[in-house]
């Protein structure tokens, strides 16, 4: 018989991994809270326009990475490469436009298609923000110091540093795309072929390109800031003013880009040293054109995601497991008072546990290998005093309590 393993590019969560991982999501949970956002669940797949419209029909994500099939109704499905989409489709959806602005967080599993490496999944996990209906840089700088704060509960900001840019306005974007188009076009015969591409479709994304040839080329490129009207170059100073004001220190990094039109103004990333080679942790920007996509009025929004899986790795240490209480009783006949015991116990919020079978070293074996801290043995001689033996399992000491006060001990 074939043994089943998980799908290539997926992972179980047991043990550490999982500790790890709810860790991440907690405090970020946490996090944001503070923050004044609502947590929203979409669904993990949605009408497949939902992604080709936030990503583009010749984006990578839509064309190569995406899990996309016809279910049995005919409809094209797929399940959700990202969060920002369905939270988008889902403000419309539930008209909610009349309702901003709208603090929003939200985390789960998300799909891509592509080579599985350190951190990096097909089934991966995603965090995530959004202000929707907020135009003012304050909810930019607001997202961002929100990022922050959830990286350093995880402790893990001394590998950070923070990378923004701006993307400018319609019209400042319009008007860098032509002075990056004319200078590279210059070039064109010794663009990567990728890059040969993207400056018919997408010429701001060779900004980002990795190749060796190209960021040579692009190092005399124009600049975005050079090309800024009044509007953009004071959002943008007045989001620098509000980081600065937040204690936030940050690096300007003109190669931040997004894509699509509907991104504007702010783009940004929290770029780590923490997993080898650098790398982004969390990242995001302003995206005011995306909600009308989705059939909604023109609507403002700013936002980021973050990787659970790159998050929980850059963790030092893995959270510890509860300490729980383990009841024992000495024979079969306190067993009825131990069940009554675990219930009460349970029932106050303090963890316990009770071994199904054993004689007395069986069952401290397995306090010891749940991590229990304390041990309730049940013996008759006590039972007729009212009480039990309250056993440390970390320094070995016992005395006897009364049941009527176990609770209050044990606390």
């Amino acid at each position: 018989m074939t043994k089943l393993q998980p799908v290539r590019g997926t992972q179980d969560l047991i043990g550490e991994d999982q500790r790890r991982h709810a860790h991440v999501v907690a405090t970020a949970r946490r996090i944001a809270a503070l923050y004044g956002c609502a947590e929203w669940s979409t669904p993990i797949f949605e009408a497949t326009a939902v992604f080709s419209r936030n990503l583009g029909e010749t984006s990578d994500v839509v064309t190569k990475e995406m899990y996309t099939f016809d279910d049995r109704g005919g409809d094209s499905i797929t399940l959700r490469p990202e969060g920002t989409a369905g939270v988008c489709r889902a403000l419309v959806s539930n008209g909610l436009t009349q309702t901003l602005p709208q603090k929003i967080f939200y985390t789960g599993p998300m799909f891509r298609y592509e080579r599985p490496q350190k951190g990096r999944y097909r089934q991966f996990h995603q965090i995530g923000l959004e202000i929707i209906g907020a135009a003012e840089p304050l909810a930019d700088a607001e997202a961002i110091a929100c990022g922050w704060q959830i990286l350093r509960e995880l402790g893990i900001t001394e590998s950070v540093t923070l990378n923004i840019n701006t993307l400018g306005d319609r019209e400042s974007r319009d008007a860098y795309r032509t002075a990056l188009v004319d200078y590279l076009s210059r070039y064109e015969a010794d663009l990567s072929a990728d890059s040969r591409v993207r400056l018919v479709k997408n010429p701001l994304r060779i900004l980002d390109s990795k190749d060796a040839g190209d960021i040579r080329l692009l190092a005399d490129a124009p600049m975005i800031y050079q090309h800024l009207n009044a509007t953009s170059a004071a959002f943008y100073e007045g989001l620098k003013t509000t980081l600065t004001r937040l204690g936030l220190d940050f690096i300007e990094n003109p190669r931040i880009v997004r894509g699509f039109d509907y991104y504007n103004h702010t783009a940004f990333e929290f770029v780590s040293t923490g997993l080898g080679a650098q790398g982004t942790v969390l990242g995001g920007g302003r995206y005011d054109g995306l909600v009308e996509q989705m059939g909604g009025p023109s609507t403002p929004g700013i936002g980021w995601g973050a990787g659970v899986e790159r998050l929980a790795m850059l963790l030092a240490a893995t959270p510890a497991v509860e300490r729980m209480v383990a009841i024992i009783p000495l024979s079969e006949g306190e067993q009825g008072v131990a069940i009554d015991l675990l219930n009460r116990l349970r029932g106050a919020a303090i963890a316990a546990d009770l071994a199904y079978r054993g004689n007395l070293k069986r069952r401290l074996d397995r306090a010891n290998k749940i991590n229990a801290n304390h041990a309730v043995l049940i013996g008759a001689d006590e039972l007729a005093r009212g009480a039990i033996t309250l056993k440390s399992l970390d320094d070995g000491s016992q005395r006897e309590v009364a049941i009527a006060d176990l609770i209050s001990a044990l606390r």
